[in-house]
């Protein structure tokens, strides 16, 4: 489903759709500059001065979009990482605002999966100029996620990547840290799909996509579409080194049979572990718990995308 962008006229000449930034200070280098950067190209395209809203260490986005969208805008731009991108998402889920990203931070996985520019001014002619298109977004718990959720090793990964090496490195920090965990044990897992029989495996991680690329653009989930309806599932069950390389290897060939992985696709999954596993939604680290419960939300978030894009 589409929405047009409305135009100037359908506002009043010059004063164009309402919007808010919601930007997370620590990904943007000169917040002012940004901010100018942002302000003008608005100008240019006939929109008013947005609301500007800066994220805290104690609210990442969620509250910031809630006020944008009270105080009547109708778009809001995510200027950030992808834990700003998730708490704009979760917040503008079943609204009739629509979300456009300015990438800011290191992994932007949900702009990366859907070729949304990385420049501002792109960014701001991709939400002045373009379409809105219905995409899914995933739930576990109260929390929406728009790219992946996942259990063990992947978050074993994140929690040991520092802001420093992600700076320094950008997303090859990611693969710092996975050499730091490739030994350790797999979970004994029990995975229900849309509530059917027990899939039991030993694996050392389970990801559900909404999307299907990872950092450094890796096909992990090459079928998953963020406007299906459906959720991709991978379950990891590497147990040596050398299972490691051949998995990574079929990965990155983008083979239909990747050794030591398993693919399913479901509305509703839940994961099981005999012990608690680290989690994460997007990139960010959720409490650690031994289930996963995770469904789609078909439709729920109004995206800005260039014009005749549809989302991959």
């Amino acid at each position: 489903m589409t929405q047009a962008v409305p135009s100037s006229e359908d506002t009043g000449g010059l004063t164009g759709p309402r919007s808010a930034v919601v930007v997370n200070p620590s990904k943007v280098t000169d917040l002012d500059a940004r901010r100018r950067e942002i302000c003008a190209a608005l100008a240019d395209a006939g929109w008013p001065e947005p609301l500007w809203l800066e994220t805290t260490p104690e609210d990442p986005g969620c509250g910031q979009t809630a006020e944008a969208v009270q105080s009547g805008a109708e778009v809001v731009f995510a200027c950030g990482g992808d834990g700003t991108v998730m708490a704009c998402a979760g917040t503008l889920a079943g609204t009739e605002v629509a979300l456009a990203i300015l990438p800011s931070g290191t992994g932007n996985l949900l702009a990366t999966n859907l070729n949304l520019p990385s420049r501002v001014a792109d960014g701001i002619r991709v939400a002045t100029t373009g379409t809105r298109r219905r995409i899914d977004l995933g739930s576990c718990g109260q929390t929406y996620f728009t790219v992946m959720a996942g259990m063990g090793f992947d978050a074993q990964m994140i929690d040991a990547t520092s802001e420093e090496l992600k700076r320094r490195f950008g997303w090859r920090a990611y693969v710092l840290a996975a050499l730091k965990h490739l030994r350790h044990r797999p979970m004994r897992v029990r995975i229900r799909l849309d509530g059917g029989a027990p899939i039991r495996r030993r694996a050392r991680t389970v990801l559900v996509g909404n999307v299907g690329r990872l950092q450094g653009g890796i096909p992990l989930l090459p079928d998953a579409r963020p406007d299906d309806g459906w959720l991709d599932v991978a379950v990891l069950t590497p147990h040596t080194l050398g299972h490691w390389f051949a998995m990574a290897w079929g990965i990155l060939r983008r083979r239909r049979d990747v050794q030591r992985m398993e693919t399913f696709r479901a509305r509703h999954v839940e994961v099981f572990s005999n012990r608690p596993q680290p989690r994460e939604l997007d990139g960010d680290l959720i409490e650690p718990a031994r289930t996963m419960d995770v469904t789609i939300r078909p439709g729920a978030l109004w995206l800005c995308v260039p014009d005749g894009v549809s989302p991959r």
